[in-house]
């Protein structure tokens, strides 16, 4: 007899919550961008995420502040765990980014993304972009495209804990 069809969101008792953390866990094993760039993902859940970077020496452009693209890298990155958390392999189809203030050296940067929409195979995402006195850096938004049935993670497997 043939194996029933499973659906990416068709969890085996996992919470949404426990969904994200094994989506997080997963799609960290493969990020080296993130892990090269030294980037935590300190929190994740349905639609939501924060990313922390610290603002290194070698992130700094000409002019001794952080470069724009890396501060979006980090942006882009919360959106990415985010817009996976719900366990459908999801891309960015778009993004915008606005440079509010500077980062400096040793600066440490949050990125904390928050679902806004997420219809049929598209979502908009705001990332809000803070150093650790909590003045905002940056706001980002990006939008994303769910690829039909693909799951991040297989939640059958028990490999995937």
């Amino acid at each position: 007899m043939p194996e029933p069809q499973v659906t990416p969101n068709e969890t085996v008792n996992l919470s949404a919550q426990e969904l994200a953390e094994r989506v997080r866990d997963r799609m960290h094993e493969n990020d080296y961008a993130t892990r090269a760039l030294s980037i935590a993902i300190v929190e994740v859940g349905p639609g939501t995420s924060r990313a922390r970077m610290t603002v290194r020496r070698d992130m700094l452009n000409g002019f001794a502040i952080c470069h724009g693209g890396l501060i979006t890298t980090l942006a882009d990155t919360a959106f990415a765990y985010a817009c996976n958390a719900h366990n459908e392999v999801t891309v960015a189809s778009g993004l915008s980014v606005d440079f509010l203030a500077p980062a400096n050296e040793g600066d440490v940067l949050d990125a904390e993304c928050h679902e806004q929409s997420a219809r049929g195979r598209t979502g908009i995402y705001d990332v809000a972009v803070s150093n650790q006195r909590g003045e905002r850096v940056a706001l980002f938004r990006g939008r994303s495209y769910r690829l039909r049935g693909k799951a991040v993670v297989d939640v059958h497997d028990d490999t995937n804990k």
